[in-house]
């Protein structure tokens, strides 16, 4: 075991709390999602060349720089597709997968992007004993059951870049303005902080993620249901008038988005689902595959709604109500308010506020309602 100071520390790590004095091992032994790695930067890349700190701050990667990032999985369908090597030893070459800090041996990527920044490998983060550090060491317990919960407002969409966290953030934003405590949460993707931050920034009280859950990314998660319901129990101790949930990526594709709505518990959980989609066709798609599963899309929102034609079509055509987050948030948030104020369940926790049909906002002595 050796001592190394590292040049800067990608947030993907941030649930370890890591300093930038780190012990370190020689990996010989078969690699795990979610170790911490400790790299050498040995390319860099025109596009792609920012690391995110556990701060939030982004931080320019440079050759030479010495990183400490986690290993996990990428499958971008506008960015690196890559996974974790069976085995990592001291002077391995991988690469650097997301803003996060997460690391792999990337395979392809999109054609908007160079190649991702190669780096070497120095070692595998250990504690005192020798057991190589990883984030599920202090993650979140995944739950079977749900139990009693404020309302949850899930966002999906057709794929990334189709406006979620956007819609996200509004749907908080202005719920907060209306007095409302909101808990919000990033449930599939891979690991960064910038989306949860972005959601503190708009006025929610409590985030979580599929990090805090000990995950790099949820490429290849059998059953994030699970994970699911271990995030909304710790955000419900916050004691929240409402959850909103931003499914990363698509509904289809590599991280495991579709096991949410296979769990029975966390459908009828579920008072508003917004889908965001860029075209008339992904629009539609979502529809058609949500109502396969038997379930009724209540707003489409996302890039497809950011002209009126879009709006109206989608409505018009598709027979769904339709916003737009940039435009009109506050049409946005009064589909959302419609569908959740119908929400009935019973409370069983003591550190769960009871609600009302009438939807009572925040603080009762407040004496705000919508």
């Amino acid at each position: 075991m050796t001592q190394i100071e590292v040049d800067k520390i990608g947030s993907a790590t941030s649930p370890l709390r890591l300093s930038r004095t780190l012990s370190i091992v020689a990996g010989n032994g078969i690699a795990r999602a979610g170790d911490v790695v400790v790299v050498r930067v040995l390319t860099d890349n025109a596009t792609y060349n920012m690391l995110e700190l556990p701060t939030g701050r982004l931080a320019k990667v440079n050759p030479g720089d010495v990183l400490a990032g986690v290993l996990g999985r990428r499958r971008a369908l506008k960015g690196f597709v890559g996974d974790v090597p069976v085995t990592v030893q001291t002077g391995d070459e991988l690469h650097l997968l997301n803003l996060g800090g997460v690391i792999g041996s990337c395979s392809g990527h999109h054609s908007s992007l160079n190649d991702a920044i190669k780096v070497e490998v120095l070692g595998l983060a250990a504690n005192e004993g020798g057991a190589i550090k990883n984030i599920a060491d202090v993650a979140l317990p995944w739950r079977e059951t749900l139990g009693a919960s404020a309302p949850l407002v899930v966002i999906a969409g057709a794929c990334m870049n189709s406006g979620k966290t956007y819609a996200a953030t509004e749907i908080i934003q202005q719920a907060t303005r209306a007095g409302l405590r909101v808990a919000a949460a990033k449930l599939s993707g891979i690991a960064c902080l910038r989306d949860t931050l972005n959601m503190q920034d708009h006025g929610a009280i409590a985030t979580a993620s599929f990090l805090d859950c000990g995950l790099p990314s949820t490429v290849g998660a059998e059953n994030l249901a699970q994970v699911a319901k271990a995030i909304v129990a710790r955000l419900n101790e916050s004691a929240p008038d409402l959850i909103v949930i931003e499914l990363g990526d698509g509904i289809l594709g590599g991280y495991s988005v579709e096991s949410v709505f296979e769990d029975e518990e966390l459908r009828e959980a579920m008072t508003a689902l917004v889908f965001c989609a860029s075209d008339y066709v992904a629009a539609w798609g979502g529809i058609e595959l949500f109502r396969r599963r038997g379930i009724t899309i209540d707003l489409v929102a996302g890039s497809v709604t950011d002209s009126r034609m879009g709006e109206d079509y989608i409505q018009n055509e598709f027979g769904v109500p339709a916003a737009n987050a940039r435009r009109n948030g506050a049409k946005l948030f009064e589909i959302v308010k419609a569908k959740v104020s119908g929400f009935k369940f019973q409370v069983s926790s003591s550190q769960i506020k009871p609600y009302s049909n009438e939807f009572a906002i925040g603080d009762p002595t407040r004496g705000k309602t919508v």
